[in-house]
């Protein structure tokens, strides 16, 4: 089936597939607009496994406000945050100031990565897309590495996702509205100016565009 996919794909279609050919699969979110989308998505295609969240300790009020959202309108599905167990630096000291790699390897790829040698699911439900940024230009609806990611959302565009979530009316973090249209941890998170690709806010001005968990030698 996967031969006669392209761009036009239903999400729903590549979803429906990767449960039936990986029933064990988890789905990683961080309940950016994207998420949002993908938890939907896999609700109306029958999805009933782990919904898996880490906490870094500084993600803002109202991203831990919509992942509650989340959870009351999936009781179907299973949620599980996970903490790296890492007191918060003092103030002024914070790792993310001078080194914000480390800070992402400590507090969100590791517990993560942690979970999932446990876990040893045989594939990821991602909601990455083509559009939000450059380093996903080329993504597709399946990349196969330490285990397979399956990208049900790759050529989605934010418009297609904005109209998916009013149709659906489905709660949206309200950073959102704000500018933020990607959320992460809030010292790493700026909104974002007209003309910029959807993640020109996360760790503006560091030389750094992915955390670690999707690229280079730290990815899952």
């Amino acid at each position: 089936m996967t031969e006669q996919w392209d761009e036009h794909t239903d999400p729903l279609e590549v979803i429906r597939w990767a449960l039936v050919n990986y029933p064990d699969l988890l789905i990683t979110s961080a309940f950016n607009l994207n998420g949002v989308v993908m938890l939907e998505l896999a609700a109306l295609a029958g999805y009933t496994g782990e919904v898996v969240f880490v906490d870094t300790g500084y993600h803002f009020p109202e991203t831990l406000a919509t992942r509650d959202q989340l959870i009351a309108r999936y009781p179907q599905m299973q949620f599980v945050t996970l903490s790296a167990n890492v007191p918060l630096d003092p103030w002024g000291q914070e790792q993310f100031r001078t080194d914000p790699d480390g800070c992402c390897r400590i507090r969100k790829v590791a517990p993560l990565r942690e979970y999932l040698a446990r876990k040893k699911p045989s594939a990821l439900l991602n909601a990455r897309s083509r559009d939000q940024a450059l380093t996903r230009r080329h993504l597709g609806f399946l990349e196969f590495g330490e285990r397979l990611r399956i990208n049900p959302l790759a050529y989605w565009s934010r418009q297609q996702l904005e109209m998916f979530v009013q149709t659906r009316q489905l709660p949206v973090n309200p950073l959102y509205r704000a500018g933020f249209l990607s959320i992460g941890c809030w010292p790493c998170t700026r909104a974002v100016q007209a003309g910029e690709d959807v993640r020109a806010g996360r760790w503006s001005g560091q030389g750094k565009t992915e955390c670690g968990l999707w690229v280079g030698r730290q990815s899952l």
